[in-house]
């Protein structure tokens, strides 16, 4: 890594973050208008299809963005920012199971302490589909920028720790506005995107993150939980006793202590497993 790249990897986010909101703003409003769904009042819920739409010119928007910026700033190949799949496919089945194991294991521990119910059974294969393709464009969307562009280039001004602190500030600062926030919401948002990131700090690849990222939000709005504070489609209709930190209220499980704590070992869990990774690696190069 040049001295160049090292002090240019902070500025390329700061030079991104305008270009990027008003590109992605013109691409979701026409994304809005081609669905008839009017900006000007943010109360109306949006519809199935208009989510997907508006996610759909979310995705094009931001890679648009990142391409340009790789291509003309960073002068970089897109694949570089960890799209690659070859001897990587463990990892993305890996990331996707820890992603599925947490909610699920957090929908069945709720359930036994009584923190929900399920109220009825609304199985819709159209819903599931489109519910399955919007959450795969979510994870590709703010992967690729926030682990493949944001975190990448603050590696290369700052130590991958810090750089992985940084981006995931920003991760949650992105995710500041959503509805039902809460204090607790924030900080899960925060951890998740130090989980999200931990992998690539040391990988350099976006599979594990964008496996795990889709797992967690696609279980979490199946399993009928709101996803980051929004309500979506859901299999299960679930019914909420009393709202409290311990099922989330409506940010959904995310506002749960106990997603905090699931979070948290399994954060501590990969870091484990690279300490391990790194000092076996180093006793075989001695």
């Amino acid at each position: 890594m040049s001295e160049q790249s090292k002090y240019q990897g902070w500025l390329r986010i700061l030079f991104i973050i305008f270009p990027y909101i008003f590109i992605v703003g013109v691409f979701q409003l026409i994304g809005g208008v081609l669905t008839g769904f009017s900006y000007s009042n943010i109360e109306i819920e949006k519809t199935p299809a208009q989510r997907l739409i508006i996610q759909l010119f979310t995705f094009l928007g931001t890679i648009l963005i990142v391409w340009l910026y790789l291509k003309y700033i960073d002068r970089e190949k897109f694949i570089e920012i960890g799209l690659r799949f070859k001897n990587n496919m463990k990892s993305f089945w890996t990331g996707f199971a820890i992603g599925a194991l947490i909610i699920l294991s957090g929908f069945g521990i709720l359930q036994i302490l009584g923190e929900i119910n399920i109220q009825n059974i609304n199985f819709d294969f159209n819903q599931i589909l489109i519910s399955i393709t919007i959450f795969v464009l979510v994870s590709l969307t703010e992967e690729i920028l926030y682990r493949g562009y944001v975190l990448r280039n603050l590696m290369y001004s700052f130590n991958k720790y810090i750089a992985l602190f940084i981006s995931a500030v920003l991760f949650s600062l992105m995710h500041g506005f959503n509805p039902n926030i809460d204090i607790i919401g924030s900080t899960n948002i925060f951890l998740a995107g130090i989980l999200l990131g931990i992998t690539y700090i040391h990988t350099k690849n976006l599979l594990f993150p964008i496996a795990l990222h889709f797992s967690w939000n696609f279980f979490q709005t199946i399993l009928g939980f709101n996803v980051s504070g929004q309500n979506t489609y859901s299999v299960l209709k679930l019914s909420i006793p009393e709202k409290n930190i311990l099922n989330g209220g409506a940010f959904g499980f995310e506002g749960s202590i106990l997603s905090l704590v699931a979070i948290l070992i399994t954060i501590a869990a990969i870091s484990m497993h690279y300490w391990k990774k790194t000092n076996h690696d180093r006793l075989h190069c001695k």
